[in-house]
C-alpha cells in the first residue's frame, strides 16, 4: 500500500507571510478611502471643478477595473510573486507622482497608474493566498485580507482627514508611499507560483473592455452638464456598447478567453459578483459622498468628517472575523450574505434623516448598521468568488471578480454623483433667480462647488442681504439630493439581497474534489 504524504494547510511561517501580504494589500483600500476626504481640500488648492475631481476617485477605479484581467492572466503565465512586487512598487511611484502632482490633471493621471497597480496588487495576492494556503488556513487566511481590506476603508477617511487638516492633502498620497515601501521588506517570505497552461494576455480584449468602461463612465459624469439627450453623451454611450460587444465577440472566439464568460453560469460566482455590485452602492458610494456632505451641509472640517465615518468603517474592521466564525459554526453564507445586504439597505434607508447641522447622536445609528453590514459581507465576498475554480484558474476568477467589483465602484461612483449633481442642478436653478440679483453665477458652476463641499464659495458671490438666507438654500437643495440618492441606493440593496438569496447555493465540496483541488495546487505551484 502506497503512503499518501498530506499537503500541509499553511506553509511555514503562514504568519509572517499573511503579514507581509496584507500590508502589500492595504494599500488599495485605503488609495480608495482616503482620496474622497481630501477632494474639498484638492479642489481649493488645485483650483478644480466636480469634474476633474471625481476623476481623483474614477481614475483609480476604472484603471483598477479594466486592468485586472491583464493582471490575471499575467500573473497565472509569470508568476503571482512577481506581478504581485511589481504592483507594489508602481502603486508607491505613482502616489509619489500624486504627492507632487501641481495640476489636476496630472493628479488624475497619477491616480489612474496607482489603479493599474492595484490591479496587480489585488489579482496577484489573492491568487498567492489561494496557491499557498488550503482548507482552514485557507479560509482564516481570506479573513485576514477581509480585516486588511476593512482596516484601509476605515482608517482611510479618519487618517485622511487628520492629514489634510494637519499637513495638507499631499501627505494623503505621501503616507502610501512609505506603506508601499514597507510592504516590499516581507516579499522573501512569499512563494512565487504560476500556471503552467496559462495563455497568453489577451490584449484586443483589454482594449476593447478597457474604452468601453471609460467611455461609460465618461458619459455618466459628463450627463448632467452636456445634457443627457446630446448627441455628445449619446455618442459615448452608443460607443460604450460597440466596444463591450466587441470585446464579447472576441472573448468567444479564443480558444482560452482570458474573461471566460462562462464563469457566470455559475451560480455561486454571478451571485458574488451581483453582491459585489450592489456593494458599491450602498457603501463605496456612501464613502465617496458622505465626506462632502459633511463638510458643505454640516460645515465640519475635513477631520471632524474623517472621524465622523469611523462610525461607517470602523464595524468593516471588526466584524470579518466574525462572518467566518459564522460559517464555521454552521450558519449558512448564502444568510450571512443576504441578510448583510438587508442591513446595508436598512441603513442607507436610516440615514435618510440627514439634515444640515445633525449630530454625531443623529448618524451613529445609520452608519453603524451599513458597516456591520459591509464588514460581514467583506469577510466572505473574495473567498467566495475564488472557491468556484480549481486552484491553478484562480488568477482568472480573481481578474474576473475584481474587474467587476471595481468597475461597478467606478459606475456607482459616477452614477450617485451625477444624480447628485442633477438633482441639486435642478433645485437650484428653481431658486438662483431670486437670490443672484445680477451676480454671474452658473447652475451648473453651483451645483458643482455645492455638491464638492463648498457651499461657501457660491454664497460669498451674492449680496449680503441674502447670503445667509442663499447659504440656507444651498445645503437644503444639497440635503434634498442627497436623500434621494440615498433611498436609490437603498432599494438596490433591497433588491440583490432578494435575488442573491435566491440564487446563491451553498457549495459542498466533497473529499475527491477537495484532493483533486489540493493536487492541481501543487502542481501549479513552483518554489
Amino acid at each position: 500500500m502506497t503512503a499518501v504524504t498530506a499537503i500541509p494547510e499553511a506553509p511555514p511561517r503562514a504568519g509572517l507571510t499573511i503579514f507581509a501580504l496584507c500590508l502589500a494589500v492595504f494599500i488599495v483600500p485605503i488609495g480608495l478611502s482616503s482620496a474622497p476626504v481630501a477632494l474639498p481640500a484638492i479642489g481649493h488648492d488645485l483650483d478644480a471643478g466636480v469634474v476633474p475631481l471625481q476623476w481623483v476617485v474614477n481614475a483609480y477605479n476604472v484603471t483598477a477595473a479594466s486592468f485586472m484581467m491583464a493582471a490575471g492572466s499575467i500573473a497565472d503565465r509569470i508568476g503571482r510573486k512577481r506581478v504581485f512586487s511589481f504592483g507594489v512598487g508602481l502603486y508607491g511611484v505613482s502616489s509619489l507622482i500624486a504627492a507632487l502632482a501641481g495640476n489636476v490633471i496630472v493628479l488624475d493621471v497619477a491616480r489612474g497608474i496607482s489603479g493599474v497597480a492595484a490591479a496587480a496588487i489585488m489579482t496577484a495576492g489573492v491568487s498567492v493566498i489561494a496557491n499557498m494556503f488550503q482548507g482552514a488556513a485557507r479560509t482564516k487566511a481570506f479573513a485576514y485580507v477581509g480585516v486588511t481590506i476593512g482596516a484601509g476603508l476605515a482608517l482611510g477617511p479618519t487618517t485622511s482627514g487628520l492629514l489634510v487638516s494637519g499637513l495638507g492633502w499631499r501627505s494623503v498620497f505621501s503616507v502610501q508611499v512609505v506603506i508601499a515601501a514597507a510592504s516590499l521588506v516581507g516579499f522573501k517570505l512569499v512563494r512565487e507560483s504560476k500556471d503552467p497552461d496559462a495563455n497568453a494576455v489577451d490584449w484586443p480584449g483589454t482594449v476593447t473592455f478597457t474604452l468601453g468602461l471609460f467611455l461609460f463612465t465618461l458619459g455618466i459624469i459628463e450627463g448632467p452638464q452636456w445634457g443627457w439627450g446630446s448627441v455628445t453623451v449619446l455618442g459615448l454611450f452608443i460607443s460604450c456598447v460597440v466596444f463591450l460587444g466587441a470585446f464579447v465577440v472576441v472573448e468567444r472566439r479564443r480558444q482560452k478567453p482570458m474573461f471566460d464568460l462562462t464563469l457566470f453560469t455559475e451560480p455561486r460566482f454571478l451571485a458574488v459578483n451581483l453582491l459585489a455590485t450592489a456593494v458599491s452602492f450602498g457603501f463605496v458610494g456612501l464613502m465617496v459622498l458622505l465626506p462632502s456632505y459633511l463638510v458643505g451641509a454640516n460645515g465640519l472640517s475635513g477631520s471632524q468628517a474623517g472621524l465622523t465615518l469611523l462610525l461607517l468603517t470602523a464595524p468593516v474592521l471588526a466584524f470579518p472575523l466574525v462572518a467566518g466564525r459564522l460559517v464555521r459554526s454552521g450558519v449558512s453564507m448564502r444568510s450571512i450574505l443576504s441578510s448583510s445586504l438587508l442591513l446595508v439597505a436598512a441603513g442607507c434607508a436610516w440615514l435618510t434623516v440627514v439634515h444640515p447641522g445633525i449630530g454625531l447622536l443623529g448618524l451613529a445609528g445609520p452608519l453603524f448598521m451599513v458597516g456591520v453590514g459591509i464588514g460581514l459581507i467583506y469577510g466572505l465576498m473574495d473567498g467566495a468568488a475564488v472557491s468556484t475554480v480549481p486552484p491553478t484558474k484562480v488568477g482568472m476568477a480573481s481578474g474576473m471578480f475584481n474587474t467587476i467589483r471595481l468597475a461597478s465602484e467606478a459606475v456607482a461612483v459616477a452614477g450617485m454623483v451625477a444624480t447628485l449633481v442633477s438633482l441639486v442642478q435642478g433645485r437650484v436653478s428653481d431658486g438662483l433667480s431670486r437670490f443672484s440679483q445680477g451676480t454671474d453665477l452658473s447652475t451648473r458652476g453651483v451645483a458643482d462647488s455645492v455638491t464638492s463641499g463648498n457651499v461657501t464659495g457660491p454664497a460669498e458671490q451674492v449680496p449680503t442681504g441674502v447670503r445667509a438666507e442663499f447659504t440656507d438654500f444651498l445645503r437644503e437643495s444639497y440635503t434634498q439630493g442627497f436623500q434621494v440618492v440615498l433611498w436609490c441606493a437603498a432599494g438596490i440593496c433591497v433588491v440583490s439581497a432578494l435575488v442573491l438569496h435566491r440564487i446563491l447555493t451553498d457549495r459542498t465540496v466533497g473529499p475527491a474534489e477537495d484532493a483533486e483541488a489540493e493536487s492541481s495546487s501543487k502542481a501549479g505551484a513552483t518554489v
